[in-house]
C-alpha cells in the first residue's frame, strides 16, 4: 500500500518524467552540433578572439611606424630691416631653413627588429588565446556529454526502482513480503527521483556554460552529437615533446620577447652615439642674399642614457629568465597531462572490461534471486548501489580522459582542424 506521502510524490515523479521527455523531444528537434562545428563557431563569433587579432594588426602597424623615416623640418622667418643710422637701406628680411634628421643605420636596424619581434609576440599571444578558447569549448562540450550520460543513468535507475517497487507492492498485498520492504522501496524510489531531477538541472547548467564559451552564434536550443567515448588518440609523448618547441605559442611569445629586449638594448646603446642632421638655410635682405649648408650634431654630453640602457638590460634579463621558466613549466605541464591521460585511460579500460560488467551481472543475479524469493530486497538495493557507483566512476573516468586530452591539445596549440 502507498502512504499519503507516496501518493503525493509519485504523481510529481510522473510529471517530472513527462517534462523530461518533452524537453528531450525539443532537443532532438533542435540543430545538432559536433565538436568540430562548435570549435569553428567559437572561432567565428568570439569577440575576445577578434580583439586579440586586432592587437596583432596594431603590432603590424607598429612595424611600419618603426620603419618610417623622420620628416624634414622647415623653418620660415620674415621681418623688417631698419638701419640704426640714416645711411642704411630699409626693407624686408627673410630666412628659410630646412633641416633633415638622418635615420642612422645603427639606430634604425635595432628599432625595426624590436618592432618585428613585438609583432611575433602579439601573434603568439593570439595563438595562445585561440588555443585557450578551443580548450574551453572542448571542456564544456565534454562536460555536457558527461552530464547527459549521468542523466541517462539516473533515468535508468529510476525506471529500475519503480519496477522493483511495483513488484514489492504486489508481494506486500498478497502477504509474501513484509511492509518494511515496501517502505524501503519507496524511499529508494524517492531518492532516484531526486537524483534524476538533480541530473537534469546539471545538464541545463552545462549547456548554458557551453553556450557561454561558444558565444552568441550558438542557439538556445541545440543538441550534441558524439559521446564521451569519442576521445582522439594521442601521439607518443616523445614526439609531442619534440614538436612542442615549435608549436607552443607560449614558448614563441617568450622567445619573441627575449629578441625584442635584445634589440631594445641595442637601440638604447646606439642612441649614445651623436645624432646627425643635414641643414640648409637661406637669408635674404635688401642688400644681399646668402645660403648655407651644414651638419647639425647632437652631442650626448650630459645625458649618457644610463637610465634607458639599464632599464633595457633589466628587461632583457627578465625576458631570458621568463623563457627558461616557461620552458621548464611547459615540460612539466605536458608530463603531468600525459600522466593524467594514461591514468584515466587505464581506469576506463579496467572499468569497461571488468568492473562495470561484473557489477551489472551481480545486479541481474540479485534481481532474479529476489523474484524467486532467494534474496532479500536489501541485497538488490546493495547490488544496485554497487553497479551505480561503478557506472558513475566509469563516466567520471571518461570525462577525465577527455579533459586530459583537451589540456594536451591546449599545450600543443595546433591550428584549428589539425588536432590529432
Amino acid at each position: 500500500m502507498f502512504t499519503s506521502r507516496t501518493r503525493r510524490t509519485l504523481p510529481f515523479a510522473g510529471v517530472l518524467l513527462l517534462a523530461t521527455v518533452l524537453a528531450a523531444s525539443a532537443v532532438i528537434a533542435a540543430p545538432e552540433y559536433d565538436r568540430a562545428r562548435l570549435e569553428a563557431l567559437a572561432l567565428e563569433s568570439s569577440r575576445a578572439l577578434l580583439a586579440s587579432r586586432d592587437q596583432v594588426d596594431a603590432a603590424r602597424a607598429a612595424v611600419d611606424t618603426a620603419g618610417a623615416f623622420p620628416n624634414p623640418e622647415l623653418e620660415f622667418l620674415t621681418g623688417n630691416m631698419r638701419p640704426r643710422t640714416g645711411s642704411g637701406v630699409t626693407g624686408d628680411a627673410t630666412t628659410v631653413s630646412l633641416t633633415q634628421p638622418l635615420d642612422l643605420p645603427w639606430r634604425r636596424a635595432p628599432r625595426i627588429a624590436a618592432a618585428e619581434a613585438g609583432l611575433e609576440s602579439s601573434a603568439a599571444i593570439a595563438r595562445a588565446f585561440e588555443a585557450s578558447v578551443l580548450a574551453q569549448v572542448r571542456n564544456r562540450y565534454y562536460e555536457v556529454l558527461r552530464r547527459q550520460a549521468e542523466l541517462r543513468n539516473a533515468r535508468e535507475d529510476l525506471t529500475l526502482m519503480e519496477g522493483v517497487r511495483s513488484r514489492i507492492e504486489r508481494r506486500v498485498e498478497t502477504g509474501d513480503a513484509p511492509r518494511f520492504e515496501l517502505i524501503k522501496a519507496e524511499a529508494e524510489t524517492l531518492n532516484s527521483q531526486k537524483s534524476a531531477q538533480a541530473a537534469g538541472f546539471r545538464v541545463e547548467q552545462a549547456r548554458a556554460a557551453l553556450r557561454q564559451a561558444v558565444g552568441g552564434g550558438l542557439p538556445a536550443e541545440f543538441s550534441l552529437s558524439g559521446s564521451l567515448r569519442d576521445v582522439p588518440e594521442l601521439p607518443p609523448l616523445d614526439g609531442v615533446r619534440r614538436e612542442l618547441g615549435e608549436s607552443s605559442p607560449e614558448l614563441a611569445r617568450a622567445r619573441a620577447e627575449t629578441v625584442r629586449a635584445e634589440r631594445q638594448l641595442e637601440y638604447e646603446r646606439a642612441k649614445r652615439w651623436p645624432g646627425l642632421a643635414l641643414k640648409a638655410d637661406m637669408d635674404q635682405d635688401p642688400e644681399m642674399r646668402s645660403s648655407r649648408v651644414g651638419v647639425v650634431v647632437a652631442i650626448p654630453l650630459w645625458d649618457r642614457r644610463r637610465g634607458p640602457v639599464g632599464e633595457a638590460a633589466a628587461q632583457l634579463s627578465r625576458a631570458r629568465n621568463e623563457l627558461a621558466a616557461q620552458e621548464h613549466s611547459l615540460e612539466q605541464a605536458l608530463s603531468v597531462a600525459y600522466q593524467q591521460y594514461e591514468i584515466a585511460q587505464t581506469q576506463v579500460t579496467a572499468l569497461e572490461s571488468g568492473i562495470v560488467r561484473q557489477a551489472e551481472a551481480a545486479l541481474r543475479v540479485a534481481e532474479s534471486a529476489y523474484r524467486f524469493g532467494e534474496r532479500s530486497f536489501l541485497e538488490v538495493v546493495d547490488a544496485q548501489r554497487v553497479f551505480r557507483a561503478a557506472r558513475a566512476e566509469l563516466t567520471t573516468a571518461r570525462y577525465e580522459l577527455a579533459a586530459a586530452w583537451v589540456e594536451i591539445e591546449r599545450l600543443r596549440a595546433l591550428p584549428a582542424g589539425k588536432s590529432q
